[in-house]
């Protein structure tokens, strides 16, 4: 795996601006990425690629039986992580692992799920790291996933300059050998990393007149999303500043507009291991 642990590395960089964004983006997608998800007959499970811990706080909170054990490359990530989720450390509820994901440091049959989101869009070979990740489960263990699918982005009024940061965005963190449309291709990964009764959900936001809060509220997050990705771009010269502010412009009216839209698709998915 391409290990994640230096800025150049990854598109969104370690800044702690960057850590507390992902903080609030977990509390926004919480019922989007949770809606679905029942651990409740499961006590042990491996969060694969866990960061600062954003997820991992939710799933404490929302399954207090569980034993989580997360594992990541980043250790200013984990350094987060275990500053902001000391007190379950300290129950003995989680444990923070530095580890790649495609060499799990667990025996076999180790746990009863896994669990991952906004992951493998950063990753060389997702399908080493499924594949890793099925030897660690028990029979019949479950995998949820969340990834993006970046090719789904659409806005009303048209808007040029976001569209093509979007581009240079989704092509700067291909070229970091990560896939902003990883979404789109997790039945195939998870059928090839040998797991069955594998499904599949696309998951779309999309808001128009007739939920004006709730879009301003996504066009924010869009935003936040998109704006963080700014000093990478800027450094690679993908992008000129010039072109940042028009698309801060943009999205600013496309908060207020009358008649805006905003349209974005992701992929939920589960799988058993056998």
């Amino acid at each position: 795996m391409k290990e994640i642990h230096k800025e150049t590395d990854y598109l969104h960089g370690f800044s702690k601006n960057e850590q507390d964004r992902l903080y609030r983006q977990a509390r926004f997608f919480e019922s989007t990425v949770f809606g679905s998800i029942d651990f409740s007959k499961a006590n042990r499970i491996l969060e694969v690629g866990c960061g600062v811990g954003a997820q991992t706080e939710i799933l404490l909170e929302k399954f207090p039986h569980l034993h989580i054990v997360g594992i990541d490359i980043s250790d200013s990530q984990l350094k987060r992580a275990r500053a902001q989720l000391q007190s379950a450390i300290k129950k003995g509820r989680l444990e923070l692992i530095k580890s790649s994901a495609d060499d799990l440091p667990f025996e076999d049959n180790s746990f009863d799920a896994a669990f991952s989101t906004w992951f493998l869009e950063h990753v060389q070979s997702p399908r080493e790291i499924l594949t890793e990740v099925r030897r660690v489960l028990k029979a019949e263990a479950s995998i949820h996933l969340h990834e993006v699918q970046n090719a789904t982005l659409y806005m009303h009024p048209y808007s040029p300059a976001t569209l093509k940061y979007w581009f240079e965005f989704n092509d700067l963190q291909w070229n970091l050998k990560g896939d902003p449309f990883v979404g789109a291709k997790l039945g195939n990964l998870l059928l090839d990393a040998g797991f069955q009764n594998v499904q599949t959900e696309v998951i779309t936001h999309h808001f128009d007149n007739r939920s004006p809060k709730k879009r301003a509220d996504f066009i924010e997050e869009m935003a936040s999303v998109l704006l963080s990705g700014a000093p990478a771009l800027l450094k690679e010269k993908k992008v000129e500043k010039k072109l940042v502010e028009e698309m801060k412009e943009e999205l600013n009216l496309l908060k207020v507009a009358h008649d805006s839209v905003i349209f974005y698709s992701t992929v939920r998915a589960k799988a058993q291991a056998f």
